[in-house]
């Protein structure tokens, strides 16, 4: 799988977390510019379905391939921490195939990128659209007609990107809490320790279920969601890096190069977790860093 062989490779070259990352809490409250290309990851279990299309799209300067996925187990995983703005998937693959990929993203209560459905046969078109998809592609597929698909996506993507910054905008404006929590509860092996909110290091959920790590211990928080954690904590020290984690930017140890573009951050924990950081945030780092 990519993922592994991009994580081993950026590991021999990490960057160094500095104080300069302080400045998140300036630019924590700051809109996001918008992309100026769309990330996109492929799915297909042919290898040449792959090279195929991925030809096809080099005539696209705006359509930037971010990774490859050989089977909907890998898309799954791939879609959650890279948040693609676009991607191909194929209709028919063994296991998990590409209506499912959907259902399972649902399920999980993941953000949907923009889909493409592609495949030899056209009999899982409706149930495509019915799943929300953008568009559907017969195989083997034309340059003129991903060109339409292209364009559609262009569209839809900027109206999305569009309102995305606007409530970031809203969210900076938004007056902060008069009363923020400096104590935590978690729930830990059938006990419900109090800790002090400093001491968390991140947060994540999974499952509708938020875990929280620090200094001493790791459990359950009560919290229903990370936007509801993260409401009642200081947003100078808190950081949403991605839409499953929350981490306290004093407790970040390094930042590592991941994907195109993009960055992991590793955590001052006993596990030294690496934590994506999400595309629009991983602009917010880049010009914190001056990465």
């Amino acid at each position: 799988m990519a993922v592994a062989g991009t994580r081993a490779a950026s590991r021999r070259n990490p960057t160094r977390y500095t104080s300069t990352l302080m400045q998140v809490q300036s630019s924590n409250t700051q809109a996001g510019t918008l992309a100026a290309t769309i990330s996109t990851l492929l799915v297909d279990d042919e290898e040449l379905a792959r090279q195929e299309l991925a030809f096809l799209l080099k005539d696209f300067p705006d359509v930037e391939i971010i990774d490859s996925a050989t089977n909907g187990l890998e898309a799954v995983k791939m879609i959650e921490a890279l948040e693609p703005d676009l991607v191909f998937l194929d209709a028919q693959m063994p296991g998990l195939d590409g209506l499912a990929v959907i259902r399972k993203l649902k399920e999980k209560k993941i953000a949907l990128p923009y889909f493409v459905l592609s495949t030899a046969y056209d009999q899982y078109a409706i149930e495509a659209f019915r799943l929300e998809a953008m568009d559907y592609l017969l195989k083997p597929v034309s340059h003129e007609r991903l060109s339409q698909t292209i364009e559609r996506a262009r569209r839809a993507i900027g109206r999305r990107q569009a309102i995305e910054a606007k409530a970031l905008e809203a969210a900076a404006a938004a007056p902060k809490p008069a009363l923020q929590r400096t104590k935590l509860l978690v729930r830990s092996n059938n006990r419900n320790l109090i800790l002090d909110a400093q001491e968390m290091i991140y947060a994540t959920i999974e499952d509708g279920i938020i875990t929280i790590v620090a200094t001493n211990c790791e459990g359950h928080s009560n919290y229903r969601t990370i936007e509801e954690l993260q409401s009642n904590l200081d947003s100078g020290t808190f950081w949403r890096v991605h839409r499953s984690f929350l981490v306290n930017i004093n407790r970040i140890r390094e930042v590592i190069p991941w994907f195109k573009s993009s960055f992991q951050l590793r955590m001052d924990d006993k596990k030294q977790t690496e934590i994506p950081v999400s595309r629009i945030q991983t602009k917010r780092l880049r010009a914190m860093l001056k990465l």
